[in-house]
């Protein structure tokens, strides 16, 4: 038998894009990251393909010779695709936040499946992968002619890799507005446009699709039988990799998946239904798709980048393990002081699209703002929770898991569920890791997540009014 190799996740994020490394047994052994920024591409703005590529290519040559490694599973994030034809892109994949015209939106609306068909709502910007590809087709005569085809985020990047196109569940149902989770279908949208016909054939997330290219094989040393998984959408892997911890496994639970974004996911009890149509579609609420192809109610503000434009560029980042006792230290002064941030500084996003973000007694002491900061994110989490019946059990993962101040916080506003965090290297890259080994249980618990020591009643009451107005 041979022995067992270490496996890669190339996790390509909107903010960040992570390539980790790990043994057979789920235990991280190196870990390289290239912030992203888009590109410009004539009217609007492009993923970096050509930078990531220059990037992962030294980075996996250098996992090469820290390890035999046996396979790769790509993750990424989504609102992105890749129109490929004859083995090379056919434009640049554009980036989500480019804004489309007005005239386009509004022909586009005009199309769109309804959202008790799709569970996904109408989005700002290119937030809706069927938007993106409607505008396209305006900007490039042909692109969508016989031969092209559509690749997801995470099966392009398995695409570039060895070569196999493919389509996978989980992007495909991640807000594009081209899949029916309950028909398990495309839209008709999707079918009207011609796209349905021009996306692969569907593969399971952790189906292999084949080896990897000599081309990239000689490009970075890895073995020429280093296996290309299919791939998963990002906040899917990290629900994937909660689902195996036993306090959540087959239980009403949920994860609040903290990055760019942060996106709440419900799994509901044994035996319910999700009703798409009763979920409030206008407060950012909407319905995933897991990789078993199940209806995942779910609702998301873009807290991650929320938190780093209140915080600033000068000011220490609010999940520093060294500053957590001073932050906590900090939250009953917060409190007395009434310091509160009001929604939104992500305007269209969240369960508070339409606010416009502004600060109530701003503090100017650093441990201060950080700590009003944290409170805000903790307080939209917790609407965005209730959203979607958010019960049972509530798993933090990703970056800001390990702010003490937002996860205390969650749990002091959430007081009849369990609240646990998990440990930052058990993220949706580890989470990934579960295509390849089901039964991979972490040697790290889930952390139950105390409620702040001081009482956020009266401070959550006045917040709720002033944004709820």
């Amino acid at each position: 038998m041979k022995p067992a190799r270490a496996t890669v996740v190339l996790d390509v994020g909107k903010s960040l894009s992570k390539l980790s490394l790990y043994d057979a047994a789920g235990s991280l052994i190196d870990r390289r990251t290239r912030p992203n920024e888009s590109v410009a591409a004539g009217p609007y703005r492009a993923l970096d393909v050509a930078g990531i590529e220059a990037w992962l290519a030294p980075a996996l040559a250098l996992f090469a010779r820290r390890a035999p490694v046996g396979t790769l599973i790509p993750v990424g994030h989504g609102a992105a695709a890749a129109i490929v034809r004859r083995g090379q892109l056919a434009c640049p994949p554009m980036d989500y936040e480019s804004p489309l015209p007005d005239a386009i939106r509004a022909e586009y609306a005009a199309l769109r499946d309804p959202f008790s068909d799709t569970g996904s709502p109408a989005l700002p910007d290119g937030l809706n992968l069927g938007a993106q590809l409607f505008w396209l087709s305006r900007l490039h005569a042909g692109l969508f002619a016989p031969g092209a085809q559509i690749l997801l985020w995470p099966q392009y990047w398995a695409w570039r890799l060895c070569g196999v196109a493919s389509s996978e569940v989980s992007s495909l149902g991640c807000h594009s507005d081209l899949w029916r989770p309950t028909a398990a279908a495309p839209t008709r949208l999707a079918e009207r446009c011609g796209w349905s016909a021009l996306l692969p054939a569907r593969r399971q997330a952790g189906d292999v699709l084949g080896e990897i290219s000599p081309e990239w094989a000689a490009r970075t040393g890895l073995p020429a039988d280093t296996t290309i998984r299919c791939g998963v959408h990002d906040s899917n892997a990290a629900l994937l990799g909660a689902r195996g911890y036993t306090d959540l496994a087959g239980r009403e639970a949920t994860v609040l998946s903290t990055g760019t974004w942060f996106v709440a996911m419900r799994t509901p009890g044994a035996g319910v239904t999700v009703d798409i149509g009763a979920l409030p579609m206008t407060r950012d609420c909407l319905v995933n798709v897991d990789v078993q192809g199940q209806a995942v109610p779910s609702a998301r503000f873009m807290g991650g980048r929320e938190i780093e434009l209140l915080t600033g560029p000068d000011a220490g980042r609010v999940d520093d393990p060294s500053d957590q006792p001073a932050l906590l230290a900090a939250v009953a002064p917060v409190l007395s002081s009434g310091a509160r941030v009001l929604p939104t500084f992500a305007p269209g996003c969240g369960p508070y699209a339409r606010g416009r973000g502004q600060w109530r007694a701003e503090p100017h002491e650093a441990a201060s703002r950080r700590v009003a900061i944290c409170l805000y994110a903790a307080l939209v989490a917790d609407t965005s929770l209730g959203l979607i019946g958010a019960s049972g059990r509530i798993l933090i993962e990703g970056r800001f898991a390990a702010s003490e101040v937002f996860a205390r916080a969650v749990a002091s506003l959430r007081a009849d569920t369990q609240v646990f965090a998990l440990h930052a290297q058990h993220d949706a890259s580890h989470g990934a890791l579960r295509l390849v080994q089901p039964s991979l249980a972490s040697a790290t618990p889930l952390r139950p997540v105390p409620p702040l020591d001081a009482d956020l009643t009266g401070y959550a009451r006045a917040w709720r009014q002033e944004a709820d107005s």
